[in-house]
């Protein structure tokens, strides 16, 4: 269900290294939103790496990279296609980066559209493009050493669903 017409979606994105608080931004994102549905997703460092040459070895922490100026303008324009897809109310998008240790928050989606199918299927399309689009660099310091996180088949595979218009 694409967007109605004169329907304006709020949209906030941003790029951080600080820490956020995922009931603090529920609570501020709520406020005067009167909708059907609201889906948040948050994104945490594991304890543990994936399924490349190095194992399942423990992550002592995980350095986010990114390029400053394009990788705003391209969570916006994500943020603004899922607006254009589902007739969402509301976008939060909140990434990190910098040196992050095991448990802590990553990335924070939050939507909000008159149905829950809309803004759940509209946060699965912001996570599923913001992998594999997004220009974030995954560097793991592991017990075996550090390593470069890998693009996961899983994840592409997921991000194909939705089509690959825009957002390239």
């Amino acid at each position: 269900m694409m967007q109605p017409p004169g329907i304006e979606t709020r949209i906030t994105t941003r790029v951080q290294a600080e820490p956020f608080d995922v009931a603090t931004e529920y609570t501020a994102f709520r406020q005067g939103l009167c909708c059907g549905a609201v889906v948040s997703f948050t994104g945490i460092v594991r304890e543990h790496g994936g399924d490349n040459d190095a194992g399942n070895a423990t992550i002592r922490a995980m350095t986010l990279e990114h390029y400053p100026g394009m990788t705003e303008r391209m969570l916006a324009d994500i943020a603004r296609q899922a607006a254009d897809r589902w007739p969402l109310k509301k976008v939060l998008v909140i990434h990190r980066y910098g040196s992050l240790r095991p448990d802590e928050d990553i990335v924070l989606v939050i939507t909000a559209a008159d149905h829950r199918a809309d803004a759940f299927e509209a946060a699965q399309f912001l996570m599923d493009w913001l992998k594999t689009k997004a220009p974030f660099w995954k560097l793991e310091d592991t017990e075996k050493g550090p390593r470069w996180v890998a693009a996961k088949d899983d994840d592409e595979r997921a991000a194909a669903r939705w089509g690959n218009e825009g957002g390239q």
